[in-house]
């Protein structure tokens, strides 16, 4: 076995699919078959028998099967391994899909198939699953090196033993993350057992440097969960690698925050946590205003001060809402007319115009302890925090500019007519 989160996936599905086919057939589905010749003549008669066709049987329950909830993450894990194409090939198919996820359906077909290969109880034999993995695995990992990375996550807490996120990605209990280096998951300070990100992916002759591609997928993952929640979730300094299940290596990170409290993801809120993350990942622009704001974000949040957060946190906020420049005075009126509600907004609007005078006590070394810079700075990245998100997940216009100066317009002339 080279890929463990592949295998992990299939292997679950499998025993999934092979309880609910077993299910089907008790209650009274039959199994098709086809009458086939064996042997040779016997006193001028042919010798007959009848062979399952458990391939159609399991063609014909395909929307069943699709319903299940193993289906999804073995399809995903499909995608994310690559080389599906060479696999129906191997098994015979003449018509090979275009679009990946399709190719992934027909290959969790096929291995199915193969699985139960002349069949009719659906009992999951794990010979045969092994074999029939080693054929899916030989195929789409042809040419390939499989790369593990891993590392230690600070502020986060997980219910389950696994949670999957897709595309190679994974959050694993440290007490129960299996191979892992022991640095990984030693006991933190606070008496918590941290919690493990884990990257897997084939890597073909010509990709990407493992290294290079692991720390960004790393850096994207962190800055998603901080945009999750606001406790401050970050990464320790050292990861871990290794290829083709050889030892482990340590490799470097950039520095990030300590967690300054925990999030915990009971298993009931999974789904939520796998959905936003799949969304920031789609929807995180390369470049633009947002893009260069987010990059601000990330960098306040690796701060180790809140004196030196406040200078991206407002760099930040001024890329997305005062293009004008910080002489126009209108930041903190758009950021209030945003994120306060309207009898709230003239305090709101007060608060951050002071927050943002507190950049030039900052710079001349005279702005208060970061003992009382803390809280607002907090605050003010707590703004921006959320309207990156609701950018990001479509409950607000990529233009904030032009949607805060509207709302500014409408309670200026509600606030006239009461004049009036």
């Amino acid at each position: 076995m080279r890929n463990r989160q592949l295998h992990a996936a299939v292997a679950a599905f499998a025993e999934e699919a092979a309880w609910q086919l077993a299910s089907d057939t008790a209650d009274g589905a039959e199994v098709p078959f086809e009458v086939v010749e064996v042997g040779g003549r016997r006193r001028d008669a042919s010798l007959y028998c009848y062979k399952p066709l458990t391939a159609a049987f399991i063609e014909e329950r395909r929307g069943i099967l699709g319903r299940l909830p193993t289906y999804l993450p073995a399809v995903h894990a499909l995608v994310a391994a690559g080389g599906t194409d060479a696999y129906l090939v191997a098994r015979g198919d003449a018509r090979v899909p275009s679009d990946p996820r399709a190719r992934a359906e027909e290959a969790l077909r096929h291995l199915l198939a193969r699985v139960f290969e002349d069949s009719t109880d659906f009992v999951l034999r794990p010979e045969r699953l092994a074999a029939a993995y080693e054929e899916l695995e030989a195929a789409v990992m042809d040419g390939r090196a499989q790369t593990e990375v891993v590392a230690a996550l600070v502020g986060l807490a997980i219910g389950s033993e696994e949670v999957l996120l897709g595309d190679g990605l994974s959050l694993v209990r440290g007490d129960l993350a299996g191979d892992v280096p022991p640095e990984a998951v030693r006991e933190r300070a606070d008496g918590r057992v941290p919690v493990v990100v884990r990257l897997t992916w084939e890597a073909a002759p010509g990709d990407e440097a493992p290294l290079r591609h692991a720390q960004v997928r790393l850096r994207r993952l962190v800055t998603a969960l901080r945009l999750y929640d606001a406790c401050g979730i970050g990464m320790t300094t050292t990861a871990w690698t290794r290829t083709g299940g050889g030892a482990w290596a340590p490799f470097a990170l950039s520095a990030g925050l300590p967690g300054r409290g925990v999030c915990a993801v009971p298993p009931a809120q999974e789904d939520e946590l796998r959905a936003f993350l799949s969304l920031v990942a789609r929807r995180t622009p390369r470049s633009g205003e947002l893009a260069w704001a987010l990059r601000r974000f990330e960098l306040a949040t690796e701060r180790p001060r809140p004196s030196e957060a406040l200078t991206d946190v407002l760099l930040a906020l001024r890329a997305l809402l005062e293009p004008e420049g910080p002489q126009s005075g209108r930041l903190a009126g758009r950021v209030a007319a945003l994120c306060a509600v309207p009898e709230a907004r003239a305090q709101v609007t007060e608060r951050i115009a002071h927050v943002a005078d507190l950049e030039r006590a900052v710079v001349a070394g005279v702005a208060p302890e970061d003992q009382a810079l803390e809280p607002l700075v907090e605050e003010l990245t707590g703004w921006l925090r959320a309207l990156i998100r609701d950018v990001l997940c479509g409950h607000l216009d990529s233009d904030l500019r032009s949607l805060a100066d509207r709302l500014l317009h409408e309670e200026e002339d509600v606030r006239q007519r009461t004049i009036v």
